[in-house]
């Protein structure tokens, strides 16, 4: 099995202190996320050219030096919204590609007081519980 993430790391252009945050929130992610791990750099708040304080090419240079994607956004307008989504998409349907497939592995197990119990099979239970549950209440 191939867990991907994504993480989309939003700075507000109009604010330094949020730009001077992302590497820290990177870091965060690296420290925490799996190595299967997309990310992209979102500069916020394009639409307010007046107040902007974080150049595209200041942001778009550390991104370069860092190696992940960089793009600006609107989300008052929706300036880039969707090609920031569709990005991270392509990204992570690049690297499933490049993944072995699961093939005929086993089903992914969690031990429970020393006997293995089925993920699916365990949700499924839980589902049928809550829902018998929900049904009694009414």
């Amino acid at each position: 099995m191939v867990l991907v993430l994504e993480f989309q790391v939003v700075y507000d252009v109009t604010d330094q202190e949020s730009f001077n945050n992302v590497k820290q929130w990177l870091n965060e992610i690296d420290r925490y996320a799996s190595e299967n791990v997309n990310k992209l750099l979102v500069g916020n708040k394009c639409d307010l050219t007046a107040n902007k304080v974080v150049s595209y090419e200041t942001a778009k240079a550390f991104a370069d030096e860092i190696g992940i994607p960089f793009m600006e956004t609107s989300a008052k307008n929706a300036t880039n919204v969707e090609q920031a989504f569709m990005a991270m998409t392509a990204a992570i349907k690049n690297r499933m590609a490049s993944q072995p497939a699961m093939g005929n592995a086993r089903p992914p197990t969690v031990q429970i007081r020393g006997q293995p119990v089925n993920q699916k099979n365990n949700l499924t239970v839980l589902a049928q519980k809550m829902n018998e549950l929900l049904l009694n209440r009414s």
